[in-house]
C-alpha cells in the first residue's frame, strides 16, 4: 500500500484543484443557488412538520461531530445507532426503532439524490455503503421516520435520510489528518464562480491499518466533480463521483476464544477475509420555481462493483478448506424522478397539492456466491444475473383547515418488474424466472397547533420493503439441493405515530413521538447462505425523544433517548420464542459543544442498552457506552487545528454481538466440533484514539 500513497500529500490533490483554478476565491453572488445552499436544510418547525419525527440536522451539529467513519454521520438521525462488524470498505450496520438494520433494510438512504441501498445485493437485501461520502461536504442531513410520507418508498419501513452535498464550498481548503496505526487522510475541496456558474471540486485519499493483529490496509480514493448554474427561482447542477476502496477485514471472533486466551482481542481466525469495491456516478438535477408550483427534475447513472470476502464459521462446514466465501455484485443503476407541487384551494381550503413519479432500473451483470479459500474460488453457489425495474407514483393533497389545523392524505403506487437467469450450471436454470409485483400504500396525518410554542400530530401510513427477487425465483436451496419456498417480493408494514413538538424559541425545540409498526413478515434473503430465510410477520413499539437546547450563544446540548419493543407474531416454532434477535431496545446520546473566540469543544455519548440476541430473550448482548471528544482552534482566518478522541474512557466493548454455531481450526483438530459450537461471536469497538488535524484555508 505505501507504494500506492507514494504521492498521495498535498501536493498531487492540489495539482488537481489548481487544474481548475479552485485556489482562488469564489464569488458570492446574492442571487446565486449554491449561496443559498451553503446554509443547508433547516430543521422542522411549527406549522410545518407533518410529524414530530420528521427534521434535519444542522451544519453546525454533525459536523462538529468526530467521526471515526464516513457512515457514523448518519447518526444525526435521533435514535439511529451506526456501527461496524467488519472493515471500514464494508456498510455500516445499523440500528433504529427496534430493528437491527443489518446493512440497510428498512431504512433507505440518499446521497445527492441518489439512492445508495441496493436490492438484490450479493451481501444482503437493502445494502447501504456510505464509505464513498465525504463528511466535510455534506450541506445537511433531512430525515423521515415510519411510512407516513409518499415520498418514502422501498426500505424506508423504518425511516430514511438524505444527505445533500454543498455546490459551493468557500473558501476552498486542504486538510490533512494523522493517527495512529498509520491513519493518514488528506482531503482538499474548494469551488469557484463567475457570475451564475460554480464549479466544485474535492479529493480524498485515505489509508489506515486500524488496531487489529492483522493489518486493515486500508487504501481509499475518492472525487467528486460538480458544475452548477441558476439563481433561486431556476437551476441545475450535474455531479461525477469516482470512489476506490480496498482493505483487509477483521470479522467478528468467538468470544470463546478470547476468554480461553486462544486469540487476542484484535485478532482474526482468517487473515484473508478483506474486499474491494468501486462506485462511479452522474447524476443531474434541474428546477424551476414560480406562480405555477415548484418542478423538480432528477436522473442518475451508477457503476458498481463489490468484490467481498468473509468466513463467519471458520471451519464449522469444511474442516479442510475452511468456510470462507466471496460475494461479488457488478450492476448499473439507472433512475430518474420528477416531482411537482403547486398552491391552490380545495373547496375554499388552501392547500399543497404534491404530485410525483420515479424509475429505478438495476442491471446486474453479475451477483454471486462462491466458496473459497484465501480468496480464490473453488465452488460455485450461485452466480445469476439480474433485470429489475421499480416504477412509483404518488401524489398527496395537504389542506389548511383553520389556522390552527391542516391535514394531508396520499396514496403511493409501486409497481416493480424483475427477471432472474441463473448462471450456476446445477442450480441455476430452476432459480431462474421472472414476474412483477404491485402495491399501493395510503398515507395520511393531523397537525393541530396548540399554542404558538406546542404542536401536536397523528400520522399512519403503509409502506413496504422489498424481497430479494433471487427469492421469488427460488426452487431449489442451492447449498443443499432440497425443495425451497418461495417469497413475496414486496413485504407490506403498517404503522401509526401520536408525537408532540414544543419550541417556545429559536433556542429550544423538544419533541416526543409513541409509534407502532407492523410488518406482514420479517422475509429476508441471507447472502451469506444464497437462500431465503422464512420470517414471521412482526409488531414493533417504541417511544422517542429528542432536546436541543442553546443556552448561551456559546453552548449548544442536544439529547436524544429511544426505547423499543420487537416481537413475532403467531406461535414459535418447537423450541424458539417471539423476540426478534438483535432489535435494538434502548439508546441514548448525547452531545454538548462549547463555542470560545476561537474554541471549539464537543463532547458527545453514545449509549446502547442490552439487547436479545436469540428468539427466546435467553441470551443478551452487552450494554455499551462510547464517549467521543473533539476540540477545534482556529489560529487565524487561515488555519486550523483540529484533535478528535474515539472511545475517550478506552471502554472495553464491542461494536456488534452475535449468537450462532462455529468452530474453528483448532476445535476440528481437537475433535470437539461435534456439528458446531454455539456461542457469542464479537467484534470489538476501537480502543482509545487519538487523530490531529490540520485545515488551511485559501
Amino acid at each position: 500500500m505505501a507504494g500506492r500513497f507514494a504521492c498521495i500529500g498535498c501536493g498531487s490533490v492540489l495539482a488537481a484543484c489548481l487544474a481548475l483554478g479552485l485556489t482562488k476565491p469564489a464569488f458570492a453572488d446574492v442571487g446565486h443557488l449554491p449561496e443559498i445552499q451553503i446554509l443547508g436544510p433547516q430543521d422542522a418547525q411549527i406549522g410545518s412538520a407533518d410529524s414530530a419525527s420528521e427534521g434535519a440536522a444542522g451544519r453546525n451539529s454533525f459536523q462538529s461531530r468526530p467521526k471515526l467513519r464516513p457512515g457514523d454521520i448518519i447518526e444525526a438521525v435521533p435514535g439511529v445507532v451506526a456501527t461496524q462488524h467488519s472493515g471500514d470498505g464494508k456498510a455500516n450496520q445499523y440500528f433504529l426503532r427496534g430493528f437491527n438494520l443489518d446493512h440497510g433494510t428498512d431504512f433507505s438512504i440518499q446521497v445527492d439524490g441518489m439512492p445508495v441501498n441496493m436490492p438484490n445485493h450479493a451481501h444482503g437485501q437493502g445494502y447501504a455503503d456510505l464509505n464513498f461520502l465525504i463528511p466535510e461536504l455534506v450541506s445537511g442531513v433531512r430525515y423521515r421516520k415510519g411510512p407516513y410520507s409518499v415520498d418514502s418508498g422501498d426500505f424506508a419501513l423504518a425511516g430514511s435520510a438524505s444527505l445533500d452535498y454543498f455546490s459551493a464550498i468557500v473558501p476552498a481548503f486542504a486538510q490533512v489528518s494523522l493517527g495512529p496505526n498509520n491513519y493518514r487522510r488528506s482531503l482538499l475541496a474548494g469551488s469557484r464562480s463567475r457570475d451564475n456558474q460554480t464549479w466544485l471540486a474535492a479529493l480524498e485519499v485515505q489509508g489506515d491499518d486500524g488496531p487489529w493483529v492483522q493489518p486493515q490496509g486500508l487504501s481509499k480514493l475518492n472525487a467528486v466533480l460538480r458544475y452548477s448554474q441558476g439563481n433561486t427561482s431556476q437551476g441545475w447542477h450535474i455531479t461525477g463521483m469516482a470512489y476506490d476502496n480496498r482493505w483487509n477485514a477483521t470479522d467478528q471472533i468467538p468470544e470463546r476464544a478470547l476468554t480461553s486466551g486462544a486469540l487476542s482481542r484484535f485478532g482474526t481466525l482468517d487473515p484473508t477475509d478483506g474486499g474491494s469495491t468501486r462506485r462511479l456516478s452522474l447524476s443531474g438535477q434541474w428546477f424551476k420555481q414560480g406562480p405555477q408550483g415548484k418542478t423538480q427534475i432528477s436522473a442518475y447513472a451508477i457503476d458498481y462493483r463489490l468484490n467481498l470476502w468473509s468466513n463467519f464459521t471458520y471451519f464449522l462446514d469444511n474442516p479442510v478448506r475452511g468456510d470462507q466465501f466471496e460475494q461479488a455484485d457488478q450492476r448499473r443503476i439507472y433512475g430518474a424522478q420528477i416531482t411537482h407541487s403547486i398552491s391552490h384551494a380545495v373547496a375554499g381550503y388552501d392547500g399543497v397539492l404534491s404530485l410525483g413519479s420515479s424509475w429505478r432500473g438495476d442491471r446486474i451483470g453479475s451477483v454471486g456466491l462462491y466458496a473459497t479459500q484465501a480468496r480464490e474460488r473453488f465452488a460455485t453457489v450461485r452466480d445469476d444475473t439480474i433485470a429489475q425495474d421499480l416504477f412509483s407514483a404518488y401524489g398527496q393533497q395537504l389542506l389548511m383547515l383553520s389556522p390552527r389545523w391542516r391535514a394531508y392524505a396520499g396514496l403511493r403506487g409501486d409497481v416493480q418488474n424483475y427477471r432472474v437467469t441463473g448462471q450456476e450450471p446445477v442450480y441455476g436454470p430452476a432459480n431462474s424466472g421472472q414476474g412483477r409485483d404491485a402495491l399501493l400504500s395510503p398515507k395520511a396525518g393531523v397537525a393541530w397547533t396548540l399554542t404558538p410554542s406546542y404542536e401536536l400530530y397523528a400520522n399512519a401510513g403503509e409502506g413496504f420493503h422489498s424481497n430479494d427477487v433471487r427469492g421469488a425465483t427460488l426452487s431449489t436451496d442451492p447449498k443443499t439441493g432440497l425443495p425451497a419456498d418461495r417469497v413475496p417480493v414486496m413485504v407490506k408494514g403498517r404503522g401509526t405515530e401520536l408525537g408532540v413538538r414544543y419550541m417556545p424559541g429559536p433556542g429550544l425545540s423538544a419533541t416526543l413521538a409513541a409509534w407502532h409498526l407492523r410488518l406482514d413478515s420479517e422475509l429476508v434473503y441471507v447472502g451469506d447462505a444464497g437462500a431465503t430465510e422464512p420470517g414471521r410477520a412482526s409488531l414493533r413499539n417504541g417511544l422517542e425523544a429528542s432536546l436541543r437546547w442553546t443556552p448561551a450563544p456559546a453552548w449548544r446540548f442536544e439529547l436524544d433517548a429511544a426505547v423499543s419493543r420487537a416481537r413475532f407474531e403467531g406461535e414459535p416454532a418447537a423450541g424458539e420464542g417471539n423476540v426478534i434477535p438483535n432489535a435494538a431496545e434502548q439508546v441514548l446520546a448525547a452531545g454538548l459543544t462549547w463555542l470560545n473566540g476561537p474554541w471549539r469543544t464537543t463532547l458527545r455519548v453514545r449509549h446502547m442498552g442490552a439487547r436479545a440476541l436469540d428468539s427466546l430473550g435467553t441470551e443478551r448482548a452487552s450494554p455499551n457506552t462510547l464517549l467521543n471528544l473533539g476540540f477545534r482552534y482556529a489560529a487565524d482566518k487561515s488555519l486550523t487545528l483540529g484533535l478528535d478522541v474515539f472511545n475517550l474512557l478506552d471502554t472495553t466493548a464491542n461494536d456488534i454481538e452475535y449468537q450462532y454455531a462455529s468452530c474453528t481450526a483448532g476445535e476440528v483438530s481437537a475433535g470437539s466440533c461435534n456439528g458446531g459450537i454455539n456461542g457469542r461471536h464479537v467484534h470489538p469497538m476501537v480502543p482509545r484514539t487519538l487523530r490531529l488535524t490540520a485545515r488551511l484555508g485559501f
